[in-house]
């Protein structure tokens, strides 16, 4: 293998550090204890007019101890591996856990949660990728982008990514679990002009396996495509009207659902969704779930962060919640089980209708495309919704103009109980995998 394939320490070693871990928090007078090991190495080169502009090598390895004075809680941390390291790292967090309050709900999840055999998910797909190749992948994709049309003028740059990580989670009730994933990505950002202003935008491809990602001339050209059909951008005045959200920008509308369903946001009745478990709170054709054991997927993992088995589940079924998004913390505040969601949701699916984005535009009639969002203006706690967009304005069922410098607003329940469809062009390039959104209403404000 090459230095970029070959991990700095294999998984028998990782694993016996966090066994060592566990070890002496027993002998330490822990209760129970859980420890987490990362094992990291990657490559980053960032190319700009056709110039290296970054050459990155990423190594890192280090290693979290949690123990258990009963229902006191101590953590320490470090990327020193070394056994001294190690065992000050362990004496640190039991001095902690002494010193802290007790809390009913800390601990380890259920033993009886815990993951006993899982599938090959098939994550690891190292990239034997050379420097001088990484560098040839970006500058092909910019090429590409700056020669697509005369009109871009400038270039932000292009980026290859190539990264390959190990997990180990062991805790004292004897789980002892390890995988090892890749992610690779190709990156493109370029400017676009005309006698009107300039206008920027970006494309990429992520993957698992390289083998997977988009050819650095696709991802060049569409970057360059992106850029020069948003040139001529107007402004709307102020109205109510139709929304379709491309998949990129679908993604975070059900990324806000998912943190109202989480359960630190409803313990802390910090959501617009509490108590909304059996409620209907999208249309009765949305169905959501999760996928944790697609092969290949960037985000299906065995267990979770604290060795829960993950498992295929309807999170809204016919429209009805039907399971928050708990680790076993927030799980026991609720006086609820831990749904296998300690360090967040695995590839969640919202399943896809019939029509393409072409099909939605034209059922859309006359509204807004939303290409792109800014800013994070969410209350969860109300459902109000405000952020900065830009996209295109739609008139018969065909684009007519770009559109920039306006807001979209509304409340997150009425917005998520108004789609109207789901298309068929669903985005994999994340955790949350959805197609294009036909929003019934939103307020736009601009001139």
């Amino acid at each position: 293998m090459t230095a970029i394939q070959a991990l700095p320490r294999d998984q028998q070693t990782m694993e016996s550090i966090v066994e060592q871990m566990l070890d002496e928090a027993r002998k330490a007078g822990a209760s129970s204890a859980e420890a987490a090991a990362s094992n990291d190495l990657g490559l980053s080169v960032n190319v700009r007019l056709g110039e290296v502009e970054t050459l990155e090598h990423h190594k890192d390895q280090g290693v979290a101890i949690t123990v258990y004075f009963g229902q006191r809680k101590g953590t320490a941390s470090t990327s020193d591996l070394a056994p001294q390291a190690l065992r000050e790292a362990v004496q640190a967090a039991c001095r902690i856990a002494r010193y802290t309050a007790e809390d009913s709900c800390a601990g380890l999840a259920d033993p009886a949660l815990m993951a006993k055999d899982w599938p090959d998910l098939d994550l690891d797909h190292p990239w034997d990728l050379s420097v001088e190749h990484a560098i040839e992948l970006a500058r092909a994709c910019e090429a590409t982008a700056r020669e697509f049309d005369a009109r871009i003028i400038n270039s932000e740059g292009a980026s290859t990514n190539t990264m390959r990580g190990m997990a180990v989670y062991g805790n004292s009730h004897g789980f002892l679990g390890a995988y090892t994933g890749t992610r690779h990505s190709l990156s493109c950002s370029v400017v676009a002009a005309d006698e009107q202003g300039m206008q920027r935008d970006y494309w990429y491809s992520v993957a698992r396996d390289p083998a997977a990602l988009e050819s650095p001339e696709a991802v060049g050209r569409e970057a360059a495509r992106r850029a020069v059909r948003r040139l001529g951008g107007r402004r709307l005045t102020t109205r109510q009207c139709p929304a379709i959200y491309v998949p990129e920008m679908a993604r975070s509308l059900i990324g806000h659902f998912v943190g109202a369903v989480r359960g630190g946001a409803l313990y802390r009745k910090a959501s617009f969704l509490v108590d909304a478990l059996g409620q209907s709170v999208f249309p009765d054709f949305v169905r959501i779930h999760e996928q944790p054991h697609l092969p290949g997927a960037l985000g299906s993992v065995p267990f979770d962060s604290e060795g829960v088995a993950t498992r295929p589940r309807d999170l809204v079924t016919g429209g009805v919640l039907q399971g928050y998004v708990l680790d076993s913390y927030s799980a026991r505040k609720l006086g609820m089980t831990t749904t296998g969601n300690a360090g967040g949701v695995h590839n969640l699916t919202i399943e896809p209708g019939e029509q393409d984005l072409d099909d939605l535009i034209r059922t859309l009639g006359t509204g807004l495309l939303v290409t792109e969002l800014i800013g994070h203006g969410i209350n969860l706690v109300t459902g109000d919704y405000s952020r900065g967009a830009a996209g295109f304005w739609v008139e018969n069922g065909e684009i007519a103009y770009p559109v920039e410098e306006i807001t979209v607003a509304g409340n997150l329940r009425q917005l998520l109980k108004g789609i109207q469809a789901v298309g068929r062009d669903v985005n994999v390039n994340g955790n949350i995998r959805t197609g294009s959104l036909l929003l019934e209403q939103v307020t736009v404000a601009g001139e």
